[in-house]
């Protein structure tokens, strides 16, 4: 016999493992019994935090959204109907400078000084362009010490998709 031939029956021949074995499933825990799951940060070589802020910013709204670099976890959130009063001021400059205040400080108080950052506007059928609040909200976030690495616009853009309201001879007024 040759040597890989003898390890091989070694392995198969060894007690009390087989590989059914290998296979035995652990006793699943229920929710109550696993830990809550950490948010996960990434950590760069000098011990910087990054996170992704997204903006969407609309004529009628403006929303501030603070993720891990995955997006799959929230850390903050804020719009700009939580600030002011009448619903035509929503998508100002200053409930948005307001929201993406209220957001920095939320992601410095958990040490997170660095930020990517995602423009998104209505896109699809609607308009393509940010609303009035998405500069201000910048603004907002680097005037609160926070760096910024990236910004990129994330608007839907549609490659021949569905039909935009108004038929054939358009709205008529």
């Amino acid at each position: 016999m040759t040597e890989t031939a003898e390890k091989a029956k070694e392995v198969e021949e060894a007690p009390g493992e087989t590989q059914e074995g290998a296979l035995k499933e652990t006793p699943k825990k229920t929710p109550e019994e696993m830990p809550p799951a950490p948010i996960q940060v990434a950590i760069s070589k000098q011990g910087e935090r990054w996170a992704v802020v997204h903006i969407y910013s609309s004529y009628n709204n403006t929303i501030v959204h603070a993720t891990d670099l995955s997006g799959s976890e929230t850390i903050a959130i804020s719009s700009g109907g939580r600030h002011v009063k009448a619903d035509r001021l929503q998508s100002s400059p200053y409930a948005a400078m307001s929201s993406a205040t209220v957001v920095a400080r939320e992601l410095k108080s958990k040490g997170i000084t660095n930020i990517h950052v995602h423009v998104r506007a209505t896109g699809g059928i609607g308009t393509k362009t940010p609303g009035p609040g998405a500069q201000a909200a910048i603004r907002a976030l680097a005037r609160q010490g926070l760096h910024i690495g990236r910004i990129e616009e994330t608007t839907p853009i549609p490659h021949d998709g569905t039909r935009r309201p108004g038929g054939r001879r358009g709205r008529r007024v």
